[in-house]
């Protein structure tokens, strides 16, 4: 239902006056809004025009506070025929929320896809919301994430936010929320806690249920901070790769980890009211009990009700949504920013023979060190040890040579268990968990005592094998040996580098910027260093951006550097055309690169495709503007261990990917496979055959027999992951569903063009056709010189310090590289929009301070009859039923362009579409001053005739947004019982426009007095 709320509604205790919520006050000098929650002793006011960071509480016992109304255009105070359209555009602009259904789209700078919407429909049809999103790497799963906690905190369903994510993953986030959906969060990190707790109160908490966070899942897990915090977590709580935080089969410290997440998760699940978003793309790593205990966080019956029935399948699918890229094309014929095609690739190199020396002399020293063992955990250290070696010694020299120097991590270790878990840490390829963080560490060999760097002092002959009598002196002497070995094969004789070099020079040639995956620290620094030179090799003059990001740099200095790579330098000039990321697999999941980057190349098999499939995903995702990414795969022709990672698990991986379209992750038995491959040839001492360096499949029937048990274990959880992607995919969630309404609101906050046209417009009336820029066909050339103090400080933080620069628009938040996409929401066309708005409502500033004004009169042949154009703002009381069964009250704005034909006292009334078409009605002769004010005093003196036509108009508008309001709700399920739109008396008329036909001979002018008719 609608009806109209009056300003005042009697006295208040002690005789104060009750405002009605969206009425105007007067007080502290400027003109508020009367928000909800307001009584007669506190008012809560909104600035007129203001955003919701501008609202205060006012008292008004102890402050003066009147009944106001809003002024009416002077028709003293004419601007020309642009005014009207730039006054309308600010007003546009500036709005932060929406009066529809979707009461966050207008406060948010990412223009969701169609797809991106399902999460937030499935999440409102919800009491509490409890969703799993699970889509596809790239899809765009923080998008979705973040367009829910926007909704559920403008709708007031949700008081904050808390994001649980690693903590190199933490800054990313916070700059999401922040830079897309205008929510501004604390960091809250091992670095960060002691600053934050000597801010606070002695004894009082760090966190707030009504504030937002980004907050480090490993830090906060502990029991100290825990308790804590699940006593004053917020409502809202989103958690990142959730797969992270449920026990499987790992042992040792990383089982330990994922049990204190999971006991973190679970104590918050328990509070049944509290909102819980679990985010991963991987749930199912093929074992059924951590799936189980993940979908048990969102309602405890899905731990153990029956998939295999369509019952439990339709439960299920309440909580989960999980798409393909395939999926979006077919169900939603979405034209989503996605590379269209990958491009793999394999390429091969040859070991130089003295490399091959050093391999054969490191597989003899590792074979002697895991046979002379009587087994137990000595044996499980050597085990791991010889792995290490072999690892780092296909990697690159200088990682060979590290850990040939370096003390293993495991010798401390007091069982077999412990042992197998730091080994299987440093030297497997686990995929997102805890030992990302420290997984391209070099590991270590088996010394007591790390072997010294200085061995000058001795010769080839005294690090010879020859006397290797198994002591530990003897040890230390033969691995020295070997670093030494390694250290002098560094450049010319490394073919891999070699070929890593032509690969990424071709790579660069056809166009492309790559990301080269190295497993250790040393080899990503030892290719940087090389590439930089390579590709550098004028001094002082740098073609190419190389840089280098691993384990050593902390999650905020991995994010600088790699955006001083698209940077200006110091001194304002441009960056190289085209860079290298050189990164461990620290990089490999959560960071987006697709911005600047669009191929990689993997230096270093992992052992884990999965971890492949993170590293190409950091590039194939939503918003890389290249066609077809390229990932080329680097491997040993005559390295037997290469060809095995190959043929038993990546090419295997990628026939899987290419049939179900999804990375389905690989059954535990490939550890297994991998296992039994080094222990025949380090144990049975079989391989160096030819030119192969490891066991040959035709040669061993039980490897053969483990390969293809781990094959079909491998299909049989595609098979069942196709199946389950066909079960739960959302098609009961249609973008028709919201399509109109999401339509209706960006029509109303104005497109990304109108966007530029009004930033340029706006500029160029300040300082004038020679002033901040110049015109260009995709955007102007900006300096911020002679601008108001107010936009050049805005407008400061596009520019940089270089001026003037290119400044481009787009239509979408995801521009070219290089570019800047100025969107309706980003702050520097916010501030200038509101900085129009607030110069046109006064008319003490000076005229180049004031682009806009509220009132013109145009001479046009656009019009045949004296036509009326009424710029109005009105307000609205919108009662929104929440889950509780209660209502909350908001307040929202909309505008609208009304018109009319004749005068106040007889008009013909124009339709919306011919309203709006006169913004664009171009002047075509000159206005004598004096009767162009007359004609405006006349119709603004007239204004109160059509009172009521204007207040009819907000009914028929509230009418509309009920009954979008209504739709919305009715697709989702929502509560409807006491839903109301209830317009505020009195509308807002913000400019009056007369447009005159062009043979009116009375307003005719010379044309030395056009320039005073317009200011």
């Amino acid at each position: 239902m609608t009806t109209h709320a009056p300003a005042a509604t009697g006295l208040g205790r002690a005789g104060t006056p009750h405002y009605a919520v969206g009425s105007l006050v007067h007080a502290r000098g400027r003109e508020w809004v009367v928000l909800p929650g307001s009584t007669s002793e506190l008012l809560v006011l909104r600035p007129l025009g203001g955003s919701t960071d501008d609202v205060a509480g006012v008292l008004p016992a102890l402050e003066t506070v009147r009944p106001a109304s809003f002024a009416p255009p002077s028709p003293d105070d004419i601007g020309d025929q642009s005014a009207a359209r730039l006054l309308r555009s600010a007003l546009r602009i500036g709005f932060r929320s929406s009066a529809g259904p979707f009461r966050s789209l207008a406060g948010i700078s990412v223009e969701p896809r169609p797809y991106q919407l399902v999460p937030l429909l499935m999440a409102l049809r919800q009491e509490t919301v409890r969703l799993l999103i699970a889509d596809d790497v790239g899809i765009g799963k923080t998008v979705e994430s973040g367009l829910i906690a926007a909704e559920l905190l403008a709708q007031g369903e949700a008081r904050g936010l808390v994001v649980l994510c690693s903590p190199a993953l933490a800054e990313q986030w916070r700059g999401e929320l922040r830079g897309k959906f205008g929510i501004d969060a604390e960091l809250v990190l091992a670095s960060t806690i002691g600053r934050l707790e000597r801010a606070q109160l002695y004894g009082r908490s760090v966190f707030r249920p009504d504030r937002n966070y980004v907050v480090s899942t490993d830090f906060i897990k502990s029991p100290r901070h825990r308790d804590d915090f699940v006593k004053n977590c917020p409502d809202l709580v989103i958690v990142d790769e959730a797969h992270t935080c449920v026990s499987d089969t790992t042992t040792g410290v990383g089982k330990r980890q994922r049990q204190l997440r999971y006991e973190l998760l679970r104590r918050l699940a328990d509070d049944p009211t509290r909102h819980l978003l679990l985010v991963t793309a991987t749930p199912h790593s093929g074992k059924e009990e951590p799936f189980r205990n993940l979908l048990g966080l969102l309602d405890p019956k899905l731990e153990s009700i029956s998939l295999d029935r369509e019952t439990g399948r339709k439960e299920l699918a309440r909580y989960l949504v999980q798409r393909r890229r395939a999926d979006i094309r077919d169900d939603f014929r979405d034209d989503a920013i996605f590379p269209r095609d990958r491009e793999s690739l394999e390429v091969s190199y040859a070991l130089h023979e003295d490399y091959r020396k050093l391999v054969e002399r490191v597989i003899s020293y590792a074979r002697e060190t895991v046979r002379d063992s009587s087994g137990g955990l000595q044996q499980r250290i050597r085990w791991w040890s010889a792995l290490a070696l072999l690892r780092s010694l296909a990697s690159s020299p200088l990682a060979a040579a590290q850990t040939l120097r370096t003390r293993a991590a495991n010798l401390d270790a007091v069982s077999e268990e412990e042992a197998d878990a730091i080994g299987r840490a440093a030297v497997m390829d686990a995929a997102g968990d805890e030992t990302m963080e420290s997984a391209d560490a070099v590991p270590g060999a088996l010394l007591t005592a790390p072997v010294p760097e200085d061995d000058k002092g001795l010769s080839d002959e005294d690090l010879s094998d020859a006397d290797a009598d198994g002591s530990e002196k003897s040890a230390r002497r033969r691995l020295l040996a070997m670093a030494r070995q390694a250290q002098a094969l560094a450049g010319p004789k490394d073919a891999k580098l070699a070929q890593l070099t032509k690969t990424v020079k071709g790579l660069l040639k056809d166009g492309y910027n790559p990301i080269v995956f190295c497993r250790f620290i040393p080899t990503a620094e030892y290719v940087a260093d090389h590439l930089n030179a390579v590709l550098n090799p004028k001094r002082g003059q740098k073609t190419h951006a190389v840089e280098a990001i691993t384990g050593t740099l902390s999650p905020d200095q991995r994010i600088a550097r790699i955006a001083a790579l698209t940077a200006e330098d110091p001194d304002g000039n441009p960056p190289p055309p085209r860079r290298v990321l050189v990164a461990t697999d620290c990089l490999s999941e959560g960071v987006n690169l697709q911005d600047s980057f669009d191929a990689v190349l993997h230096y270093d098999l992992a052992w884990n495709p999965t971890r492949h499939e993170q590293r190409e995903g950091r590039v194939d995702r939503f918003g890389q503007r290249t066609d077809v990414v390229r990932a080329v795969t680097l491997y040993g022709a005559d390295n037997g261990i290469d060809g095995i990672v190959l043929d038993v698990l990546l090419r295997k991986h990628a026939r899987i990917r290419k049939a179900t379209g999804v990375s389905v992750p690989v059954p535990d038995e490939s550890d297994n496979v991998m296992q039994a491959v080094l222990e025949g040839l380090l144990l049975r001492g079989e391989g160096i055959q030819g030119d192969q360096l490891a066991l040959d499949f035709g040669t061993d029937s039980g490897l053969t027999g483990q390969r293809d048990d781990l094959h079909a274990k491998w299909q049989s959880a595609a098979d069942r992951e196709k199946a389950s992607r066909s079960r739960y995919a959302q098609h009961s969630v249609k973008k028709e569903d919201v399509a109109r309404e999401v339509a209706e609101v960006r029509a109303a906050l104005g497109s990304g063009e109108e966007v530029g046209e009004f930033t340029r417009a706006a500029l160029l009336a300040l300082r004038g056709q020679d002033g901040p820029l110049a015109g260009e066909p995709n955007g102007f050339t900006m300096s911020t010189d002679g601008l108001p103090l107010a936009v050049k400080d805005a407008f400061h933080t596009v520019l940089g310090p270089k001026h003037p620069r290119p400044v481009p628009f787009h239509d979408t938040p995801v521009a070219p590289r290089g570019e800047v996409a100025l969107i309706r929401t980003d702050s520097a066309v916010a501030a200038l929009a509101q900085f129009v708005l607030d110069a046109a409502l006064d008319p003490k500033l000076p005229d180049w301070e004031r682009p806009a004004r509220r009132c013109g009169v145009v001479r046009t042949n656009a019009v045949k009859k004296r036509t009326t154009l009424l710029l109005v703002r009105y307000r609205f009381q919108l009662a929104l039923p929440t889950r509780t069964g209660e209502t909350r009250d908001q307040i929202a704005e909309d505008a609208r362009l009304l018109a009319f034909r004749g005068s106040p006292a007889n008009p013909e009334w124009l339709s919306e579409e011919e309203a709006s078409e006169l913004l664009h009605a171009r002047a075509t002769g000159n206005t004598d001053p004096d009767r162009a004010t007359a004609h405006a005093d006349r119709i603004i003196s007239g204004l109160g005739r059509i009172d009521d036509v204007l207040v009819a108009r907000g009914t028929e508008l509230a009418e509309q947004l009920l009954d979008s309001h209504r739709r919305v709700r009715g697709a989702v399920g929502a509560a409807r019982r006491g839903l109301k739109v209830t317009p505020q008396d009195r509308p807002d008329v913000l400019g009056v426009y007369v447009y005159l036909p062009d043979d009116d001979a009375e307003m005719a002018a010379p044309a030395e007095t056009t320039e005073g008719a317009r200011r």
